[in-house]
Formats: C-alpha cells, structure tokens, sequence
C-alpha cells in the first residue's frame, strides 16, 4: 500500500498542486486562497458546453485502479453563471491516458438544502464518460445513482471515494455510512489517472488531497 498527499498531512509525500503537478483538461487552474488555506481554483474552459465532460484538472504521475480517494473542496456559482448551476464539483478517477474515458462522482452543494425535494434528491451523481452522463443515468435507472447530503455552497466538504473493481463509496463529512453506492462502475477493468473536476458556472477550490493505493 502507498500514498501520495497533497498539501496537508504529515504522514506522507507532500505535492503541490501547481505547475508540472497538475495538467488541466479544459478548465483554467490557479493557486488561491480561502479561509487562509492554500487550495487549487479551477473553473470550466467555457468552450466545452456539453456537461458532465472532461473538465478537470488531472494529477500527473499517479495511476489508481483500487483505493481511496479523500479531498476537501469549496464550490461557489460564478456571477455570470447560468440558472441552471448548482456548484458542480467532485472528483474523476480511472481516466484513459487521452481523456476519453474515465469514472465520476460529484456533487451539486446548491441543491443540499433546497426547498425542493426533488432537487435535494440530486445532490450527489456518480457517471461515467462518454457514454453514461448523468442525464442518460437519470433516464434509464432514474435514482440508482444520484442520493441527498446536507451541504451547501461556499463551505467546506469532505469528499472521500473508496475503490474496489466494480464498486466505489463516496463518503461525506466524515460520515461513517456512505452518501452513495455504486456497484456497477462502467470501468472497473482498468487503472487511469485521477482529475479534481468541475462543470458549467462552478469556481471550485481543492486542498488536502490524498490518495491511497490498495
């Protein structure tokens, strides 16, 4: 077993999250910071209008098939955001060398405490690029893949992926029961890389990334 950390824990290798460290995939990338901690600001490249694309900042030098994935991250609608943004912010994982293929879970902070039930049904989404987005998932196995978590936008959130094959859980805030089971992961027949993603009207914020091969 071995893990790579970044920014903020002592027990491992420390990385930070700029420069040859990260490579970024249709989104534009910046260090900033927030509360007086250091994180990565990411927004979505607004030349990619499709959703749920690859848009994300990918780790270079890691290779994850099996293991957990934790991050902290800090999402916030952009001024000129369309009204359809909920802060989309979360995590790619297994991604193909060209990008085209990889796994996601993700959150939608604004719909947490909505005052609508349906859309606090839509907090949390797992897809699967290319060929299983979040609308075809909807669709075809509607509520499989999408659950609730109380969160909220401009807070910070505890993001925490356990991989094994064909199954991940996405754990939140330290929550000792997962928010999100997946047991059909689209990829599991292979390793990739991992992204810190956002989409359409989101300035996301990373820090304390770490991620443990089993």
């Amino acid at each position: 077993m071995g893990c790579i950390l970044l920014s903020g824990d002592a027990f491992g290798q420390k990385m930070k999250l700029i420069g040859d460290s990260v490579e970024d995939v249709s989104v534009h990338s910046s260090q900033s910071k927030v509360d007086g901690k250091t994180a990565l600001r990411i927004t979505k490249d607004s030349v990619v209008v499709a959703f749920d694309e690859p848009t994300f900042s990918r780790i270079n030098g890691v290779e994850f098939e099996n293991g957990t994935i934790e991050v902290r991250v800090l999402s916030r609608v952009l001024p000129d955001a369309p009204n359809f943004s909920r802060g989309f912010i979360g995590v790619a994982f297994r991604i193909s060398d060209d990008n085209s293929e990889f796994e996601s879970i993700y959150v939608r902070p604004s719909n947490g405490r909505a005052d609508d039930q349906v859309r606090r049904n839509h907090t949390v989404q797992y897809f699967s690029y290319p060929d299983y987005k979040f609308d075809r998932l909807r669709k075809e196995t509607p509520e499989k893949y999408e659950s609730y978590a109380d969160i909220g936008l401009n807070e910070w959130i505890d993001l925490k992926i356990v991989v094994k094959d064909s199954e991940a859980k996405l754990f939140i805030n330290g929550s000792k029961q997962p928010t999100l089971i997946v047991n059909d992961l689209k990829h599991a027949d292979r390793s990739g890389a991992i992204g810190l993603w956002v989409d359409v009207g989101t300035e996301g914020f990373f820090r304390d990334l770490r991620i443990t091969h089993n």
